[in-house]
């Protein structure tokens, strides 16, 4: 009211005034205030009241996410565009890893874009900080399903950068393909989708990483690596990339300095500047969500247009990864960490609604060859203006239940 400026603000709730559930909940404005950089969200102030058991994280206010954006059929993005999202993505992730702090989420409608097309990490309630010198144990109940890495759902609770690299191959090769690359709608089904598209582990790393969920999700026969035929429609200097960043043994993902340096950003076209992306109208989730909605009662009428249905279609695939869901809440840190104080509900995927199966096969990437304006080197931020496949080598008859109850025997599970 005193500048006129309109910020967004995330509630943060008070109920539980236990000492570990307030220590899960500062750990966010701690990571928050430890971060500054163009392409991360920044902490502006924090809002309380006398009347209120809430806190509240005041932030610039964003107009667009990602997943708003990739979920709009008129909107196509080129390869420099592409190019330029995840340079931003790569850059604040960067950051976050040069100051020992793991996101653990991201995803579309974590990655917030401004009118000035400038791209920042957001949500940081899954966040921790990590000891790239020093590594302890740390809950594998986190990263949303579609963007999960494989050691996360083999139980892995030793784990470092490679978890936020391999979410932003999967945000790559979303970019790219115009969907999802691996939609699974279970934990048990992501697995598959893994094996299929990235190959199973070769027996040196069953051996060496000791997983805890490696006897059980094991494939009797190895799947090969597949995907260079799988996106052979991609740019071709983005395939060493997202080989690179779906690497199967996360050290093998490097780092996203290496990832910045790689001859997908080196080579021609060169990502756009991020002031000359085109400006959209607001697009976020709940946008997407809204037009679905209007799309399905249009097709209710007698002469609805045939389009229609596949649009919606694409547009519930993506956004439909990062719907909110209480189904699964992340507990405090005190009942073993296996969960988290819920700020925010992780994103099961409801059966119902996410298609039976994404054929590779039809995957296609269309991009303009129009003329576009250079851009390479470190991004300029704007100045603000102040105002199965069932499978036959897995045994999937049986449903994989995990519980929140387990334990790790012996360690001390940080959050």
């Amino acid at each position: 009211m005193l500048t006129g400026k309109i910020v967004a603000l995330k509630k943060v709730r008070f109920d539980n005034l236990e000492p570990e559930s307030v220590k899960f909940m500062a750990r966010e404005i701690i990571i928050l205030r430890r971060l500054d950089h163009p392409n991360v969200v920044k902490l502006e102030g924090l809002v309380t009241s006398r009347m209120s058991l809430s806190l509240y994280l005041v932030f610039d206010y964003m107009v667009h996410d990602l997943a708003g954006l990739a979920a709009s059929p008129e909107i196509k993005f080129t390869e420099p565009q592409v190019k330029c999202y995840m340079h931003q993505l790569l850059s604040g992730l960067e950051h976050c890893h040069n100051r020992h702090v793991l996101h653990r989420d991201i995803k579309g409608s974590n990655l917030l874009i401004d009118d000035n097309g400038v791209l920042k990490i957001a949500d940081f309630g899954l966040a921790s900080f990590f000891d790239p010198n020093r590594r302890q144990p740390m809950t594998n109940r986190v990263v949303t399903l579609w963007y999960r890495p494989l050691e996360l759902l083999l139980g892995a609770t030793e784990y470092g950068v490679g978890i936020d690299l391999w979410s932003a191959g999967c945000i790559l090769g979303e970019l790219l393909a115009g969907k999802p690359i691996m939609p699974g709608r279970t934990e048990v089904e992501q697995l598959h989708k893994i094996y299929k598209l990235c190959g199973s582990p070769s027996d040196e790393y069953w051996k060496k990483s000791k997983l805890p969920n490696a006897t059980l999700f094991k494939p009797r026969e190895p799947y090969r690596r597949c995907i260079r035929e799988t996106f052979k429609d991609f740019p071709p200097s983005a395939l060493p990339l997202i080989d690179t960043l779906l690497a199967v043994d996360p050290a093998e993902r490097k780092t996203a300095s290496d990832a910045l340096r790689s001859e997908f950003f080196t080579t021609e076209p060169y990502a756009c500047d991020p002031s000359s992306l085109p400006k959209y109208p607001p697009t976020k989730e709940m946008d997407a969500k809204r037009r679905d909605d209007e799309a399905r009662r249009a097709m209710a009428a007698p002469e609805a247009n045939a389009e229609l249905q596949p649009n919606i279609d694409r547009r519930r695939l993506i956004t439909h990864a990062n719907a909110k869901s209480k189904s699964e809440k992340f507990p405090p840190p005190h009942e073993d960490g296996q969960l988290g104080y819920p700020l925010g509900s992780s994103n099961h995927i409801d059966p119902d609604i996410v298609p039976t199966d994404v054929s590779f096969v039809s995957t296609t990437y269309n991009y303009s060859k129009e003329p576009f304006q250079a851009w390479s080197g470190p991004i300029g931020v704007p100045k603000q203006k102040k105002h199965n496949n069932a499978g036959d080598a897995l045994d999937l008859s049986k449903p994989h239940k995990s519980s929140h109850k387990d334990k790790v025997k012996g360690k001390k599970i940080i959050v």
